[in-house]
């Protein structure tokens, strides 16, 4: 199983000492949250907290998840980075696929994209996207996404994006993996026909077992039951050694942690504290597993 770095809500000054340490250690990837903005009013509840409220206040930092995959590629060279989800549905694919392809380029290939729906009205609406039929709009962008980032010149002509032929360069030296969040039944669905993996937000473990046992049944559904597919988790009751050997018993393949909470630090913590909490779950989980 591999160990990745959540910097969810870190001060912006703090993500590439982090990032080089989290290299140092062993940590194989770094996941990137992302918020657009915050509204003082929403429309929807916060869907994966009990009381529906978000975690966060106007004043929590975010950086552009892309953006800062580009800082901290430039500052590492083995460590991978993914979004922990982008917020697709507001988005326009074909902007983005030029921003993703850049980030590959910069990190020398080293860049995954995770990506979800998005879940506030909001969002949506004041960057100029349609609330509505947001599930079906985000499928077609997966596929714009793919077209283009595979590169050469391509054309597409769909119910929700329509353009002629056209090239990104330089587009990725290899394949971009996306991974989709999400814990619907339609999310998992699209994970299962469309995704180079699943992402997880905080689920205790009987949970996963219970979503990577369906996702399994949809993949096979759809044929893909013998590729390659990841499992992104964020656990919430099992840690220590043994916590993470029964996540990866369940299906996990790579666990999303953030160490100085874990032992009772804020997500605003210093940073040489957040780094001695890294490197001591490097010596009791990483190098023992």
């Amino acid at each position: 199983m591999k160990f990745t770095l959540s910097v969810a809500m870190c001060p912006l000054d703090q993500l590439t000492e982090l990032a080089r340490t989290a290299e140092e250690l062993g940590f194989s990837a770094i996941a990137l949250p992302d918020s657009l903005f915050y509204s003082e009013d929403v429309a929807a509840d916060y869907p994966y907290t009990p009381d529906g409220k978000r975690m966060w206040t106007e004043e929590t930092p975010w950086t552009d998840p892309l953006v800062a995959a580009a800082a901290m590629g430039a500052v590492t060279e083995r460590i991978r980075f993914y979004t922990s989800v982008l917020k697709l549905g507001p988005r326009n694919p074909v902007l983005l696929s030029r921003q993703v392809a850049s980030v590959a380029a910069l990190t020398g290939d080293r860049f995954g994209l995770g990506i979800g729906i998005g879940w506030t009205p909001e969002e949506f609406e004041w960057c100029g996207a349609p609330f509505e039929r947001r599930g079906p709009r985000v499928d077609e962008a997966i596929e714009v996404l793919r077209l283009i980032l595979g590169g050469g010149m391509v054309e597409h002509h769909g119910e929700f994006f329509d353009f002629d032929r056209l090239r990104v360069s330089p587009a990725p030296g290899g394949k971009v993996p996306i991974y989709i969040g999400g814990h619907t039944e339609r999310a998992l669905r699209r994970a299962a026909l469309r995704g180079d993996g699943w992402s997880s937000a905080m689920m205790r473990l009987s949970e996963l077992r219970g979503t990577i046992d369906r996702l399994a049944e949809l993949r096979a559904e759809h044929g893909r039951a013998g590729e390659p597919f990841e499992i992104q988790a964020v656990c919430i009751d099992k840690f220590g050694l043994d916590g993470y050997r029964e996540q990866a018993e369940a299906g996990v393949t790579d666990a999303i942690v953030v160490p100085w909470v874990l032992e009772g630090h804020g997500f605003d913590a210093d940073v040489e504290i957040k780094k001695d909490s890294l490197a001591r779950f490097a010596d009791d989980v990483i190098r023992k597993f």
